[in-house]
């Protein structure tokens, strides 16, 4: 297969932000790479549809852990997103972030601290309620105010937090956390507003981006400690593709250390 530029392994919620950012500019040839398919069906648009998309494994990883002792032996569920958005397409899509101190302490390393990612946060979003020192508006991530066709009970049970001392929060990604109040979710006029949605599908009509679907990537290619390219099935075909900059693993917190091991790096115990 031809080279590229870049080559990026999942279109979740990194990989669309990447595939969007890298070619924006012309410059950059990127190939993204998605195992699953199109995010194009009723109940991934269909913000009520999510319920359905967790145990379905043609959009849906459906992974297990090991038996837990803690859980007299059962195992966890965990739902990864298999398409294009990845696991923002299968999501509740409920939008809050990370707690500031968490951030501080990414912030060890220079440029991920809460300052730096304020700012990221910041230029990503348009925020229906309107932008202030903590919220942006603009940016291509539209953030619903989640204030139409609330349930009765709702006030009462904000109400009734407020009498047991729980203040009211009316932007838990605002300047505080703590309280109680009706959080902000990633819907656009009735439909999912996924990372593919808002960051990938304004960029695939960019000559220099290809999306390839169906492609299981099972290993990077290595020339020596540097990764040059990839490996993946598609159609019951093995195919290597090979870049000219840089092997870009976003396929989450499970896939990306899991394709690593797969490519020999990591601990050799595994």
């Amino acid at each position: 297969m031809a080279d590229t530029d870049y080559i990026i392994v999942g279109s979740g919620s990194a990989g669309s932000v990447l595939a969007n950012r890298l070619t924006a500019s012309g410059r950059h040839r990127v190939t993204l790479l998605e195992a699953g398919g199109s995010d194009r069906r009723s109940y991934v648009q269909m913000p009520l549809g999510y319920g359905k998309l967790f145990y379905d494994p043609k959009v849906n990883w459906c992974y297990q852990t090991e038996p837990d002792p803690g859980l007299a032996g059962n195992r966890d569920f965990w739902p990864r997103g298999k398409m294009l958005g990845g696991s923002s397409s299968i999501n509740a899509m409920v939008y809050i972030r990370g707690h500031r101190a968490d951030y501080d302490e990414w912030g060890v390393n220079p440029g991920w601290g809460w300052d730096d990612c304020l700012a990221a946060y910041k230029a990503m979003e348009d925020t229906e309620a309107g932008g202030d020192d903590w919220r942006g508006v603009g940016g291509p991530l539209f953030v619903s105010q989640n204030s139409r066709g609330l349930h009765p009970l709702v006030q009462d049970y904000i109400a009734a937090c407020g009498q047991a001392g729980l203040p009211y929060n009316r932007d838990f990604n605002g300047a505080v956390q703590e309280g109680a109040g009706t959080y902000q979710m990633t819907i656009r006029k009735a439909r999912r507003n996924s990372a593919a949605r808002a960051f990938l599908r304004p960029a695939m009509g960019r000559a220099n981006l290809r999306v390839i679907t169906g492609a299981m990537v099972t290993r990077v290619v290595m020339d020596g400690t540097r990764a040059v390219g990839v490996e993946f099935l598609r159609g019951g075909e093995r195919v290597v593709l090979r870049c000219t900059s840089e092997v870009i693993l976003a396929a989450g917190a499970i896939g990306s250390p899991q394709l690593l091991q797969l490519s020999g790096i990591g601990p050799g115990s595994l």
